[in-house]
């Protein structure tokens, strides 16, 4: 994908790195980092944040601390005008599983010949757990149902996992999340990954969908969205 550059990391780091790392982060994500339940989920978070924060630090040419990450229009993260004059065009995603993130930047990215993109990424494990009846009913789209007929049980729900990455990866390049219409997109993956349709703003022209070179045990997808 040119113009999309992607991270890996792992977010169980050693405890004496944890210092180091909350050192790296905002007030603000600090209070939410003091919020998850359980220590393993903040340690976690807080190994994440660093580690975008590190990344688009690198990018842009600040230090990790200094980076303004700001939330955007229905709480989507964006980087803040601080950032500088050429950071307009760079946008960002991450995302979290199983002690794994995925990092994923957009910068001079092109649709369509539109340079102007959103990207939003997803990352799932491949033997994930899942409620296979109650996630295509209500998350799959018909087209995508009707699939799954010539399937076996775990290729079924294999595949779900899968369709759920690119439907995940979309609503966060939208900012949408959850209230995506997510049942009213429907994802091809004969021939590589892409959005066959969707209503505005999922609309098949302004996207498209990539697989991302990942461990075995995990799907990634990167969307790339043409507001």
């Amino acid at each position: 994908m040119p113009g999309v550059a992607l991270w890996w990391c792992s977010l169980d780091s050693p405890e004496p790195s944890q210092g180091a790392f909350e050192a790296l982060l905002s007030d603000a994500e600090r209070v939410r980092a003091a919020r998850f339940g359980t220590g393993a989920l903040r340690e976690r978070y807080v190994a994440g944040r660093a580690a975008l924060r590190r990344v688009l630090g690198a990018t842009l040419g600040l230090a990790p601390e200094a980076v303004p990450i700001v939330r955007g229009e229905r709480g989507r993260p964006r980087l803040g005008d601080a950032a500088g004059a050429g950071a307009g065009a760079l946008d960002f995603n991450i995302s979290h599983s199983a002690g794994a993130a995925m990092i994923g930047i957009a910068s001079g990215a092109r649709i369509g010949g539109a340079s102007d993109v959103r990207i939003g990424v997803d990352i799932e494990r491949r033997d994930r757990a899942v409620n296979v009846a109650g996630l295509a009913r209500k998350f799959m789209s018909a087209q995508e149902r009707a699939h799954f007929e010539a399937l076996d049980a775990d290729a079924v729900r294999a595949r779900i996992v899968q369709l759920w990455t690119c439907k995940e990866a979309m609503s966060k390049a939208t900012g949408d999340a959850l209230s995506a219409p997510f049942a009213a997109l429907t994802v091809g993956v004969a021939d590589g990954l892409r959005l066959c349709d969707g209503p505005a703003p999922y609309l098949p022209a302004r996207w498209e969908l990539r697989s991302a070179a990942a461990p075995e045990a995990f799907f990634a997808t990167v969307a790339l969205w043409r507001p």
